[in-house]
């Protein structure tokens, strides 16, 4: 049997018919895809700290990568969802990395396509490679590595990675152990998943919101909240595992496009159709509340920018609703939801007001007290100053007063109380719902 979800929908436990030892006969081995990492993919846009790409042509993207859970079968999923024409990927390879942005050689594994090792996608989708077998233990990192034979524009991409990316010359070279020539940025571009081949009771946790759940302003690597709880999640001993996927978008909205879709369109594709998830972990809407009260900008010739948010203004009731939809949404695939209280602004000169900060207060209380959640992670409390409530503490943040710093994101992965991200396993929605709010 396999295991059940929390909810409404079974966990689907596959039979997979294995080769025996013994002739003539076969091993049945029950499990499921789970996704070890993630990315939510977001149309391309230059990033002024690093290299604007117009193009590749004949060229090699190196990605490095970090799953949170250990396997043996994998498989990665590349996504051209934000192109209306195909992407042709020449030749793939997925490696163990051994420093920077070379790999282990003998680690080097082709991938394929339905058998074929060169593929094209078609605009508007994603892709699945066929499983292969090697070795990854948790956050180790790998290299794929992705030929592309034709002039591509970065369609679908990552802005903000958490390694370097390189990006050769001319040629194909998936296989080899290092670029001798290459340019580097900190992008991820048309690679979107890792699914590792899980039997024994393995599941996954999507983390999904705006630049505070990407990681910004950490600077540590892997500094963010959502590898921080993946690291505690790990320390468990003899717990069963749970990966830890990012799909966090820096300036992402609930309602409105912001960098990336909206919250409440991509939901599907970044949360949904995520393999193996159990629960979900929501922190959005400071950009909802911010961005339409953006100071105008003065450009270079003294000529002042107006703000193009200024009409999608939100009210508190506005971002419940959205904050409702996700959780239904959600709950009809079995997934819970914890809400996580979204975190000060105050001395953010660029987007704070009292109207706007009276928002954040009513929508965090509605949060903490409503039950809608099946349970709470009070992220405002972790990073506020006591003084100054509306505000980060000095410490915790990085200067702007609206991104947490390493230490701020280490605050809020702490107050996530792991016991409720288990507790949902195996068990019924109602039986399930916790109406806890760790971290007062």
């Amino acid at each position: 049997m396999g295991k059940m979800l929390f909810g409404i929908l079974p966990v689907i436990a596959f039979a997979v018919v294995m080769p025996s030892d013994t002739p003539g006969q076969t091993a049945i081995v029950q499990g499921e895809w789970v996704s070890a990492w993630s990315t939510a993919v977001q149309e391309y846009r230059s990033v002024p700290s690093a290299p604007a790409i117009e193009s590749f042509d004949n060229q090699t993207i190196r990605m490095v990568i970090r799953p949170t859970i250990s396997g043996h079968r994998l498989r990665v999923r590349f996504s051209n969802e934000l192109s209306s024409s195909p992407l042709s990927i020449g030749s793939a390879h997925v490696a163990l990395l051994k420093a920077d942005g070379v790999i282990v050689p003998e680690s080097d594994r082709a991938l394929s396509f339905a058998g074929a090792t060169s593929v094209d996608v078609p605009g508007g989708a994603p892709i699945l490679s066929d499983p292969i077998d090697i070795d990854i233990s948790a956050f180790g990192e790998l290299a794929i590595s992705v030929y592309l034979p034709k002039a591509t524009k970065p369609t679908t991409y990552h802005a903000v990675g958490q390694h370097d990316t390189y990006i050769s010359g001319p040629g194909d070279f998936t296989k080899a152990e290092r670029f001798e020539d290459s340019l580097t940025t900190r992008s991820w571009y048309f690679l979107s998943g890792l699914e590792l081949w899980e039997t024994v009771g393995t599941a996954a946790i999507v983390t999904f919101g705006d630049s505070i759940t990407d990681g910004f302003g950490a600077k540590a690597q892997y500094g963010d909240w959502p590898n921080q709880l993946a690291e505690r999640l790990a320390s468990e001993k003899g717990a069963i595992p749970l990966g830890v996927s990012n799909e966090g978008i820096g300036g992402n909205r609930i309602l409105h496009d912001g960098l990336g879709v909206a919250a409440l369109s991509r939901f599907d594709r970044d949360v949904l159709s995520q393999p193996g998830v159990v629960d979900l972990i929501v922190l959005e809407g400071i950009n909802d509340i911010g961005w339409p009260n953006m100071k105008p900008r003065r450009l270079a010739d003294g000529t002042t920018r107006p703000n193009r948010w200024a009409e999608e203004r939100v009210s508190a009731d506005d971002l419940i609703r959205g904050f409702k939809q996700l959780i239904d949404r959600a709950h009809e695939h079995g997934i819970r939801v914890f809400g996580g209280t979204m975190t000060p602004y105050g001395g953010n000169a660029n987007t704070f007001t009292d109207e706007g900060e009276a928002v954040r207060q009513a929508v965090n209380k509605w949060i903490i007290t409503s039950g809608a959640f099946d349970g709470v992670f009070d992220f405002d409390a972790a990073v506020r100053d006591p003084d100054h409530p509306e505000r980060f503490r000095d410490d915790l943040q990085t200067g702007d007063y609206l991104h947490p710093n390493a230490s701020g994101y280490k605050a809020m992965a702490s107050v996530i109380d792991l016991s409720l991200l288990r507790r949902g396993i195996g068990s019924k929605v109602g039986d399930a719902k916790s109406k806890v709010t760790s971290g007062k």
